[in-house]
């Protein structure tokens, strides 16, 4: 089959991969100058540091396949991803630990006398947490959220965490021992060399063409035998019924000589400070010595059509229109959506991965019994996996 990939970042990488190898002709196209999506990092001219363009990507991850998978094309050198906030004129570790509660409170605690004071401070009256104001209240009272969450969230969000659902904090990030790596996961790390390279040699195969700088129609997709789509869901019916929501970045690069910050990510909890942290570039590869130094403040606004897309809002009024482009895409023949714009989620990249390798899976073997792939491998609605229908 003749398969065109829109999309040359991780999920179009890994998909067209298997697919190539199984003998498929694999054409992908990407609208911008390089392969990797937001994962692409490359190195300053100035300084040499490996900047990550788009903003930080860790890898981390518990699935031993995907962390093999991503092994096999590049080195992942050890990277512990230990974040600092600075919040009402102090810096605290993150995510909220026992060195966290002892320095806030000015105290001395051990880890079950901690748990039973947080308790103390916690909103017991909220028995069933609907909003991420009241998830946080009654986990970790009223001082903490106003220190480490509230202002953050205000900033990232652009409203009220009273408007945002309790799931956006299923697990809250609170440990009572003094372990300030930000991931819970066994395999972490970085690539030595950066992300674009490792996605480079993904896409290196004789099966695989790759045309960057192009911009997809759907009479490009009539070419072709089976189309996946990684751009917005959205934007593959040209926004017929509205545009989804979105929250984008700016960047306000600066660079500096020796050591700015002392870490890679410092947040900025405070309401009044405008951008939401200041991530420094150079720690994401401590193997690597620079004099100088490349960082970014980042500030989130509400995305336009001119934005780069980056986190899905996913409120009530936004899963109302997705249901509806969900129902578009089902209808639509010989294509699958994928990847965090295709599906409209928001997805780490182990999970974009996974996702990757078994929609791979799943479309080689309707291939094989000659029936029609599905327009999802992953329903954006439910998050359960899909099967084909006629």
């Amino acid at each position: 089959m003749r398969i065109l990939f829109v999309g040359a970042g991780l999920s179009g990488a890994v998909i067209g991969r298997r697919l190539a190898e199984a003998g498929h002709a694999v054409t992908l196209i990407d609208s911008r100058a390089h392969v990797g999506g937001n994962c692409h990092t490359e190195r300053d001219a100035q300084t040499d540091v490996m900047v990550h363009v788009y903003g930080p990507h860790i890898f981390h991850t518990d699935d031993r396949e995907v962390w093999d998978y991503v092994n096999g094309f590049t080195r992942f050198m050890p990277f512990k991803n230990q974040v600092k906030t600075t919040s009402q004129g102090a810096v605290y570790s993150l995510p909220v630990n026992l060195h966290t509660i002892n320095q806030f409170y000015g105290k001395t605690m051990r880890p079950a006398e901690a748990r039973a004071f947080l308790e103390e401070q916690a909103d017991t009256s909220i028995t069933d947490p609907q909003t991420f104001e009241e998830q946080a209240l009654r986990f970790v009272g009223p001082d903490l959220y106003a220190a480490f969450f509230k202002g953050y969230t205000e900033k990232q969000w652009g409203c009220s965490p009273t408007e945002l659902p309790a799931s956006i904090l299923k697990r809250l990030p609170v440990r009572f021992n003094y372990d300030d790596n930000y991931f819970f996961h066994r395999f972490q790390g970085m690539p030595e060399n950066g992300y674009t390279p490792m996605i480079a040699a993904i896409l290196d195969h004789p099966g695989m063409d790759v045309m960057l700088e192009t911009t997809f129609t759907p009479e490009m997709g009539a070419q072709f035998d089976h189309v996946f789509y990684s751009g917005p869901l959205d934007g593959y019916f040209d926004y017929r019924l509205g545009r989804l929501g979105y929250r984008t970045l700016d960047f306000e690069r600066f660079s500096e000589t020796g050591d700015y910050q002392g870490c890679a990510v410092m947040n900025y909890g405070d309401r009044d400070v405008p951008f939401t942290r200041i991530t420094e570039h150079k720690h994401f590869s401590p193997w690597e010595e620079h004099e100088g130094t490349v960082c970014y403040r980042e500030f989130s606004r509400s995305c336009t059509p001119d934005d780069i897309p980056y986190y899905p809002i996913r409120m009530v009024e936004e899963k109302a229109l997705l249901a509806r482009y969900v129902e578009l895409a089902r209808e639509t023949r010989g294509v699958t959506f994928v990847g965090r714009l295709g599906t409209y989620r928001y997805l780490d990249m182990d999970v974009t991965i996974r996702e990757a390798l078994d929609t791979a899976a799943d479309f080689l073997a309707h291939a094989a019994a000659g029936t029609p792939a599905p327009a999802f491998h992953i329903d954006p609605l439910t998050g359960l996996r899909q099967v084909a229908t006629d």
